[in-house]
């Protein structure tokens, strides 16, 4: 029964194939650059400044204009900057002008990256 399977060498055209040493290597000159490419996916850039848990009772009793709402962190904690929802780096308020801005303090490794 194993006389009825092709090997390769049996496939017409086996020859053919070529293999990934065979393959042309990309030139720098005849092809975009892997960071040229990407260059234009868009990416979700945020910063969160805190975070609280409220029930619907609180909501509806809290949330109005005028309103504030204690946050998790306190002035002048490091705020998380988070890309496409996974946490990259840790900064801190400043103002620009009438804008407002964040100055990089820190870059966050995979490992802890990979927890928050």
């Amino acid at each position: 029964m194993s006389d009825d399977i092709p090997t390769p060498q049996d496939t017409p055209g086996a020859d053919d194939v070529p293999t990934p040493m065979d393959m042309p290597q990309a030139d720098a000159t005849s092809s975009p650059s892997f960071e040229a490419v990407l260059h234009d996916v868009p990416l979700v850039v945020s910063v969160e400044l805190g975070r609280v848990t409220m029930n619907l009772r609180e909501v509806a009793q809290r949330l109005g204009p005028g309103s504030v709402i204690a946050l998790n962190k306190a002035a002048g904690d490091t705020l998380d900057i988070r890309v496409n929802d996974r946490l990259v780096a840790r900064g801190e308020a400043v103002a620009i002008g009438e804008r407002c801005g964040i100055r990089i303090v820190e870059i966050v490794g995979a490992a802890e990256a990979d927890r928050a």
